[in-house]
């Protein structure tokens, strides 16, 4: 197991030499994929460029078995045949799935097999502890939304939010960035140069603080001399802005992990925001391996 660990890392730093793997081409082909399951899907697709015999052992259902979550034949819908475990996987990672009644959407993470989910608005402000959260919000469909609806902000002269969720979902011993998921319609205003305290943490343990901000042209600063983190373009169209981590522990009788977004100062009237969701993902991505394809 560590010299195939040592093979693979020495044929990614190297992968324009050849690499002897004389050693390994020599046990049967079904020892190599149970060995490459115990490493990970990047390691598994590194491994595929060392030699035939282990492209085709790469290929097996041992392998992919194991990057997938136990309970996947629950998440796959009755009607989706595929042709390998492999194709499975990478299905799960690039076709994100809805669950519990089109509220929550779950996916993989590429490079590790971690889970990735984006609760809905909907989900947000259910799972919310403010009463009138729902009068501050108008219902509204999107098409290019993954939801069938998103929450557009009415009116407001402080913009406050916060929810609790439980961790169940999320893969265990990981630590997850969390971040909210919006656009601006025409007729936003009031979020200009204004930031907001958000805090996000385990319930009963120590919380993430940070400022944040929605203003798509801000500078970086401008609270005191206080970094406040900006919303960034995502790939599908929408914004993003990452309030803080945590670490999930994935406890048996699981965690609830608490997200507040609090703004203290500048009370203007505030309209316009459209929120799409909360995405949770592991904090760090190897965004190189996302559209590596085997």
């Amino acid at each position: 197991m560590i010299r195939l660990r040592t093979l693979i890392e020495k044929n990614r730093s190297e992968s324009r030499r050849k690499i002897d793997s004389s050693s390994f081409d020599s046990l049967p082909e079904g020892c190599i994929s149970n060995i490459i399951s115990f490493t990970s899907p990047e390691d598994a697709c590194v491994a595929a460029t060392v030699s035939k015999i282990f492209e085709s052992a790469v290929k097996s259902d041992i392998v992919w078995e194991k990057f997938l979550p136990a309970d996947y034949e629950s998440l796959i819908p009755p009607s989706r045949v595929f042709s390998s475990k492999k194709e499975l996987y990478f299905s799960l990672c690039d076709d994100p799935l809805l669950i519990d009644d089109g509220k929550l959407s779950v996916w993989l993470e590429k490079a590790s097999g971690k889970r990735c989910v984006m609760y809905s608005a909907t989900a947000m402000m259910n799972f919310s502890s403010m009463g009138d959260i729902f009068q501050r919000f108008e219902w509204v469909p999107i098409p290019e939304a993954r939801f069938e609806t998103v929450a557009q902000l009415r009116e407001a002269c402080k913009f406050k939010f916060n929810c609790r969720m439980n961790t169940r979902v999320l893969s265990p011993r990981t630590r997850y960035s969390v971040y909210i998921v919006f656009k601006k319609a025409d007729t936003c205003c009031g979020f200009k140069a204004v930031s907001l305290e958000a805090v996000v943490g385990v319930v009963g343990q120590d919380s993430f603080r940070r400022f944040i901000c929605f203003d798509t042209h801000a500078k970086g600063q401008f609270r005191k001399g206080k970094v406040v983190v900006k919303p960034e373009a995502r790939e599908d169209g929408w914004m993003e802005v990452e309030l803080g981590e945590f670490f999930n522990e994935g406890r048996w009788d699981s965690d609830e992990i608490e997200m507040t977004i609090l703004e203290r100062k500048c009370p203007q009237q505030k309209r316009g925001l459209v929120i799409l969701g909360i995405e949770i993902r592991p904090t760090k991505i190897l965004e190189e391996f996302s559209g590596r394809r085997l």
